[in-house]
């Protein structure tokens, strides 16, 4: 059974709340670029550049990231199919740029650590920082979150679901037993 932790409105306030940090960790926009983690942290990236127009009055250009191919468990052979890859909408120029990678759940770090590789083949960055909207633990990678909407302490036996509005038809957090 599910348990909801967060709902929409506290959902809402912890991704102003990271779009406040972004703006005073980086000093403004400028040469700021988000780019979303397929696939719910594409929205997210989304919702954040949403509120980055509304406090600076300047557009924040958003990239999708696919990172099937990079993942460290796709040369798996218990894995029986490969990766579908779906198309990067990194259309966007990141060298020389502030990249903010945006993702939902920040877990073990593998999936972080799969979309810098991805980031590296796009460009060169001159900064990258990671915003997740749950910060979980259970690290297996040296790799932390700058920016983070909730810190959720969770058992290895438990899950955490996000949903996001565009896809779940609710925005909410929850934390399942597996």
């Amino acid at each position: 059974m599910a348990k909801e932790v967060i709902d929409s409105m506290a959902m809402k306030r912890a991704l102003t709340r990271m779009t406040y940090e972004i703006i005073e960790k980086n000093k403004g926009i400028d040469d700021l670029v988000l780019v979303g983690i397929k696939t719910r942290g594409i929205y997210l990236a989304r919702r954040i550049a949403d509120r980055l127009k509304q406090l600076e009055a300047a557009d924040v250009p958003v990239g999708e990231l696919d990172i099937s191919l990079y993942r460290d468990d796709r040369h798996d052979l218990s894995q029986k199919k490969e990766p579908v890859v779906d198309s990067s909408s990194l259309d966007i120029d990141i060298t020389n740029k502030q990249v903010i990678l945006v993702d939902d759940v920040l877990f073990t770090g593998r999936t972080v650590r799969a979309a810098l590789d991805a980031l590296m083949d796009h460009g060169r960055p001159q900064k990258i920082n990671v915003a997740v909207l749950v910060d979980r633990g259970h690290r297996e990678l040296p790799i932390r979150a700058d920016f983070v909407g909730k810190n959720i302490p969770t058992s290895l036996d438990e899950q955490i679901s996000v949903s996001v509005e565009e896809i779940d038809k609710k925005d909410a957090i929850e934390i399942k037993e597996i």
